[in-house]
């Protein structure tokens, strides 16, 4: 990675990526949501496809695709923590382009990005982010930018709370997302945030695709057990139990999130077993009743 990325970019990734094919293929309901969207998103950044099935069909560019094509290459995955929301965003950034057969670029903007409260630093950061990411698409290649805890890079400018070097940040955000949508679908931008309510409605009103993220339900929290502890032999008893361990529990405690299971609970049953024995089911259910699932962010806020 080179230093003029250093500042900006936490990661950078050639597309299609090896890793992130295997990755997706840990991502409970990946597939279904990834069906589900992905031709919406295609909309936002195939428009010689789209332009190829008009003429196909028409023999001409019909009328309907000039709204279609004016929406902006914008999309918000939005939900509580810890429920995939980026690790989705960077495997779809994947499928995309190995569905199109395009090479791409993924990059992901490093928090660094709202530099150190100096006058005019936010804002150099941002341009020198989307400079970099719109001069890597080119009419045979995709740009793919991913800013993550993105509430915190384009809150509203309303608030009493927001400083002057916020509001200038959120004001060359704008300016730079209008700026991709003028390359006709070269560049895809994703925003990840925990706080929907909290982006700035200039923000809102360019969202070319909305997403939410939930925490897994029953089904999804069974087939990530299943899927990790493959191979270690426990009954179907087990997992129904963890199950309804890892739920919501009364009066108002939410279920786990999909972290909650992979980064605490899996690793706090191993560590009882670890170095000295096999993992056993007891293991599991202690460690599910001892952890807290991770607060909802409306529970913190409030």
């Amino acid at each position: 990675m080179s230093a003029e990325h250093v500042a900006v970019f936490e990661l950078e990734i050639e597309l299609p990526d090896l890793h992130l094919t295997a990755v997706a293929k840990r991502l409970v309901g990946f597939e279904a949501r990834y069906t589900q969207i992905k031709k919406d998103l295609q909309l936002l950044i195939d428009k010689d496809a789209l332009d190829a099935w008009s003429q196909k069909y028409y023999g001409k560019r019909i009328a309907l695709l000039e709204p279609i094509s004016d929406r902006y290459p914008l999309t918000v995955f939005h939900g509580d923590v810890g429920t995939g929301k980026t690790a989705t965003a960077e495997c779809i950034a994947n499928n995309l382009a190995r569905d199109m057969k395009r090479a791409a670029t993924l990059f992901k903007l490093s928090t660094r990005v709202r530099g150190t409260g100096n006058v005019g630093e936010m804002s150099m950061l941002i341009n020198r982010a989307f400079e970099v990411v719109t001069r890597e698409a080119g009419k045979a290649k995709l740009s793919f930018l991913i800013i993550d805890e993105a509430d915190s890079l384009a809150a509203s400018r309303n608030t009493q709370q927001s400083h002057h070097e916020d509001k200038v940040g959120v004001n060359t955000l704008i300016q730079k997302i209008d700026d991709v949508r003028r390359l006709h679908g070269r560049t895809l931008v994703f925003l990840c945030t925990n706080r929907l309510d909290a982006l700035d409605p200039a923000i809102l009103r360019r969202v070319g695709h909305l997403e939410e993220f939930r925490r897994p339900n029953e089904t999804e929290r069974e087939e990530l057990l299943r899927l990790d502890c493959a191979g270690l032999g426990f009954p179907s008893e087990v997992f129904q139990e963890l199950v309804s361990l890892t739920g919501p529990r009364p009066p108002h405690t939410p279920g786990f999130t999909f972290s909650d299971i992979r980064t605490r609970l899996l690793p706090s049953a191993l560590g009882k077993a670890f170095p000295d024995r096999k993992l056993t089911k007891e293991d599991l259910i202690q460690s599910a009743q001892s952890i807290a699932p991770t607060p909802s962010i409306s529970e913190v806020t409030s």
